[in-house]
């Protein structure tokens, strides 16, 4: 069954603003990319809200980083599939062929685009409920990630050796690999008093960064 059927009735399945959102570029000029950004600003909202009465002692940088990781690209595919989203979404015959109804990026534009054509047909406090629905099980106060493992392992890792007087981590970019727009980046962590050095490798230098951290985070004994 297309899950989004649980949420919304025919008469909104088949609005301007709804089939507006389910329109990939590639399919239309018309399409969903403008919904996309207020979608976006309107789940940052009702999240932010959520988070804020849910966590009354929890402090703004670990707000902060919670609803990062709740309005993300990565979660909002994962419910975009949930809700069997791509089912619904237009595309063109290459975005077709290519399984662009599958894509992870494609799939949370939609899911924000759908939230806004939500907002517009219905308000905000309809959206807010659908929201809420969609995001149920994701803000179980006891679920929810821990401050700590909300940083990213650069950030861990420095706060470990500072906290024992070591030297902060170098980080070095060893190799670019791949076409422009397909690229590996190898990059390596040092940690010159302990004497520990680990390698990261990811599509970008960031994650491949992140990466290294991660492993001489678990190499740290201290």
């Amino acid at each position: 069954m297309k899950k989004l059927t649980k949420y919304f009735d025919k008469p909104f399945l088949a609005s301007i603003n709804f089939l507006l959102a389910i329109t990939h570029r590639s399919a239309a000029s018309a399409h969903n990319e403008r919904l996309e950004f207020l979608g976006d600003s309107v789940l940052g909202v009702v999240i932010t809200k959520q988070l804020y009465d849910l966590l009354p002692s929890a402090s703004e940088g670990y707000l902060s980083r919670l609803r990062a990781s709740l309005v993300n690209a990565e979660t909002l595919a994962e419910i975009s599939k949930e809700l069997c989203v791509g089912d619904y979404i237009k595309l063109g015959p290459g975005e077709l062929r290519a399984g662009g109804h599958r894509r992870n990026s494609i799939l949370a534009d939609a899911l924000e685009a759908i939230i806004a054509s939500v907002y517009i047909e219905q308000g905000m406090e309809a959206t807010t409920e659908f929201i809420l629905a969609i995001y149920d099980s994701r803000l179980n106060v006891g679920l929810l990630p821990s401050e700590h493992s909300l940083k990213d392992p650069k950030s861990r890792l420095q706060e470990k050796l500072q906290m024992h007087g070591h030297d902060i981590p170098r980080y070095t970019l060893l190799t670019v690999t791949g076409e422009a727009h397909k690229q590996e980046f190898k990059a390596e962590c040092l940690i010159k008093s302990l004497k520990i050095r680990t390698e990261g490798m990811a599509k970008s230098r960031r994650k491949a960064e992140q990466n290294a951290a991660e492993m001489a985070y678990q190499l740290v004994k201290l």
